[in-house]
């Protein structure tokens, strides 16, 4: 099997890198090799924040360089385009639709940019947007809009879904499990 490159980006506090925790476990899980590499930058104060994950039958590096991603899942629209020349041709960005202001925005140097999505679209990118913070809000709570991600992103491969719910099930902390597999399941049938 070729290996498959995934680029988990958002702010810093939106459950990213316990997205990518659980993405590795259940890889690693299904017999694959994987590799995760994690970037924080400023997250503690609401900055980017990036995760790599490839796996297949045999991965040397975990990094990802710029046009070598198969999926980017972000976590918002801005991020989406701060990361999308990573995107490999033929590639596809799953993508929240929450906006969350960066600093120049909320000190007033700088308006949030209109039209994001549409832009990559037609720059020719592949874009799979969801209103993930909705969904997460109905299954309970704001903060599982990472498992919303990526229970939309388990759409596009051939991973049975209790493979997933088993990874959620032993990575997230046993009393947010019930609402994480609501959240699983609100997302996978959006």
């Amino acid at each position: 099997m070729d290996t498959v490159n995934i680029m988990i980006v958002g702010v810093g506090g939106q459950g990213s890198l316990l997205a990518s925790k659980l993405l590795g476990r259940l890889l690693v899980d299904e017999g694959y090799d994987v590799k995760v590499s994690e970037v924080h930058g400023m997250s503690q104060r609401g900055g980017s924040v990036v995760t790599y994950v490839r796996f297949g039958d045999r991965v040397y590096s975990p990094l990802i360089e710029e046009g070598e991603a198969d999926f980017i899942l972000s976590f918002e629209k801005l991020e989406a385009a701060r990361w999308a020349p990573c995107l490999k041709k033929g590639g596809r960005i799953i993508v929240n639709t929450q906006e969350i202001d960066p600093m120049p925005v909320i000190t007033g140097a700088a308006e949030y940019p209109s039209g994001i999505l549409e832009e990559l679209k037609n720059k020719g990118v592949l874009i799979d947007a969801v209103d993930a913070l909705s969904i997460a809000r109905e299954a309970g709570s704001a903060k599982a809009v990472n498992i919303v991600l990526l229970a939309r992103f388990a759409k596009y491969f051939s991973i049975p879904v209790e493979s997933w719910e088993t990874a959620i099930a032993n990575t997230v902390a046993p009393k947010f499990a019930e609402l994480n597999r609501k959240a699983f399941e609100l997302g996978y049938n959006a």
